[in-house]
């Protein structure tokens, strides 16, 4: 294994034309370059140099590392370069996956932030609900996910992922304009059990049927789809409701459909999932402490 001080030094060698003139220019004693180059021989396992009069001339093997010294040092100044842009935050990658409505509210505003201070970031977005997120995350294919859980259900979260909690999700339902529960500030579940339901993921849709079965019936689910949009499709068209994420409230794109809060109060935990070493590189920190203010700034709206 060579050593890049060595490297550094024999080239510096090989340039100055020998160890005294090589000593003055690096700041070194010439016994220093002596030991260095004798270090360095050692290492290859042959002589480097050999002395013709008083000057000093390459062997075969000097030649051959010659040529490959400058190529060395360069990749490892750019080595060097690159390391202290990624830890000083002016470089980096982060691949960042989220469940649609983290993705379309949450992640926007702080990617938003994170261009704005520190552009040299990159984060590659994709989409997953839980549990496969998680999955994603503990198997390296991403390096933060966001996802949700739901108090009542007693979720397994992987062992190695370390939980950074972001904010309470407060349900809603959706209801067509004209429902005559959409006159109401908030809706009781049980008085919905004889609706038409649209239910979405799995992990919700377990929720939805735990807590309608804490109250003592088992909803008609019509329709079952996790895109959002297809949601509010159905429901401006009169065809069911659904109960959604408080998050879904701010990009609500029909007018024939509204939201009204749970009562009693109905919620899941939105947070940030990392493996725990994670947590030391300076990029994956910065996009936490981002998400962490952009989820911050919803809670009340």
């Amino acid at each position: 294994m060579f050593d890049s001080r060595h490297i550094r030094t024999f080239h510096e060698v090989v340039r100055a034309g020998s160890y005294s003139a090589a000593a003055r220019t690096l700041g070194y004693t010439q016994p220093a370059i002596t030991q260095q180059m004798k270090a360095l021989e050692r290492s290859v396992g042959t002589p480097l140099f050999v002395r013709v009069g008083r000057r000093m001339r390459l062997t075969e093997a000097g030649e051959a590392l010659e040529r490959h010294a400058g190529v060395i040092l360069e990749r490892i100044s750019a080595a060097q370069q690159q390391m202290s842009a990624i830890t000083g935050l002016r470089a980096g990658r982060v691949r960042m996956c989220a469940f649609p409505s983290a993705g379309a509210t949450i992640v926007p505003e702080a990617l938003a932030r994170l261009a704005d201070g520190h552009p040299g970031i990159r984060v590659e977005l994709q989409e997953a609900e839980p549990p496969d997120s998680m999955r994603r995350v503990a198997d390296g294919e991403c390096d933060v996910t966001l996802a949700f859980t739901y108090p009542g259900l007693h979720e397994q979260v992987p062992d190695e992922l370390v939980e950074i909690p972001l904010m309470e999700d407060q349900l809603t339902v959706l209801l067509p304009t004209g429902h005559p529960m959409a006159r109401r500030r908030a809706v009781k579940l049980a008085e919905l059990a004889d609706e038409r339901w649209i239910a979405g993921c799995l992990r919700c849709r377990a929720n939805f049927l735990h807590e309608c079965a804490e109250l003592g019936f088992a909803p008609d689910v019509a329709f079952t789809t996790d895109d959002i949009l297809v949601v509010q499709s159905l429901v401006a068209e009169g065809l069911g409701i659904a109960m959604m994420p408080g998050l879904v409230l701010s990009f609500l794109v029909h007018r024939k459909v509204t939201g009204r809060a749970l009562d009693p109060a109905s919620r899941r935990q939105v947070s940030a999932y990392v493996l725990r070493e994670h947590l030391d590189i300076p990029a994956t920190a910065l996009v936490l402490d981002e998400l962490r203010t952009a989820a911050a700034n919803r809670v009340g709206c």
